[in-house]
C-alpha cells in the first residue's frame, strides 16, 4: 500500500466543523475532559496535538492551565484564533509527528481519535516520540481514542453504520485490514444543505499504543474507559490512556 499523508481538514469542512460537532462543545461534554487534563498537568503547561478549532484548548486555558496547540490544518487553526480567549493559546500550524513547540510541558495530550488521523504505524510512533521530546521529566502523554469496532461488523461484511440521525449519517468501512486502514464517511445537514466528509484513518489497538509508548521511553500509568475514569474492560469501546516519562 502506498504511503498516505496525515489527514487534514480543508476550508469547507473547517467552516462547518463547530456546527456539526456542536454537541461536543457543550459544557457537560467538555468539563469532564478538562478536569482530567488539568489534574494530569498538575499546575504545569500543556500541549495539545491536533488542537482543531480549540474547544478543549480554550476551555483548559480558561481553567488556568498554560496551553499551546499544534494543528495541521491552517483553516482549523484560523477558526481557533478567532475565538474569545485565543490570545492566551498560541497555535503552531504543523504536523504533530515532527513539529516542535518551544519549551517543555507537564502534559501533552491528543483526543477525539486524533492519533488515527496519522495513517501509518511509523508516523504514529513518531507522534509518541515527539510527545516524549516535549515532556519534562515525569511528564505525561494522554491519548483518547476508540477501540477498533471490527467485532461490530457483520460476518463477511466490510463496514457498519455508526450514526443514523435526522441530520447526521455515518458509515465506517474497513478497506485495508493488513495496514489497519479504514474510512469514515459522514453526511451532515448544516443550515439546510448537505455536507459530505470522508477521510481515511489508521485504527490502532491499546496494546500497540503501549508498545509505541515504550519505544518512545514512556510507560502506561492509567487506562480508563471514559473521562469519568470508569475501569477499562474487554467491552469498552474507547479508552483514555496516560503514559508517563521517567522522572
Amino acid at each position: 500500500m502506498s504511503r498516505m499523508a496525515s489527514v487534514t481538514w480543508d476550508a469547507e469542512f473547517a467552516a462547518v466543523y463547530d456546527d456539526v460537532y456542536a454537541w461536543q462543545a457543550a459544557p457537560s461534554f467538555v468539563e469532564p475532559i478538562v478536569g482530567v487534563l488539568a489534574e494530569m498537568a498538575g499546575g504545569g503547561a500543556a500541549l495539545e496535538f491536533g488542537a482543531g478549532t480549540g474547544r478543549v484548548a480554550l476551555a483548559l486555558s480558561a481553567r488556568g492551565v498554560a496551553v499551546t496547540g499544534i494543528e495541521l490544518s491552517p483553516h482549523m487553526a484560523e477558526r481557533l484564533r478567532g475565538k474569545p480567549g485565543a490570545d492566551a493559546v498560541p497555535v503552531i500550524v504543523g504536523d504533530m509527528t515532527t513539529t516542535r513547540a518551544d519549551g517543555s510541558f507537564a502534559l501533552v495530550y491528543l483526543i477525539a481519535n486524533t492519533i488515527m488521523n496519522v495513517t501509518t504505524q511509523d508516523e504514529q510512533l513518531a507522534v509518541f516520540s515527539n510527545a516524549a521530546a516535549h515532556l519534562e521529566p515525569g511528564g505525561r502523554f494522554l491519548v483518547s481514542v476508540i477501540v477498533p469496532g471490527l467485532r461490530e461488523v457483520p460476518p463477511g461484511g466490510k463496514g457498519r453504520i455508526t450514526r443514523f440521525e435526522e441530520d447526521h449519517v455515518g458509515i465506517e468501512t474497513f478497506d485495508a485490514p493488513a495496514a489497519q486502514i479504514a474510512w469514515s464517511h459522514h453526511w451532515f445537514e448544516v443550515g439546510g444543505r448537505l455536507v459530505r466528509h470522508s477521510a481515511p484513518y489508521r485504527y490502532v489497538w491499546p496494546s500497540e499504543l503501549d508498545l509505541m509508548a515504550r519505544l518512545a521511553g514512556l510507560r502506561l500509568e492509567h487506562r480508563w474507559a471514559d473521562w469519568e475514569r470508569c475501569p477499562f474492560t474487554d467491552m469498552s469501546d474507547r479508552h483514555i490512556s496516560v503514559y508517563r516519562k521517567s522522572a
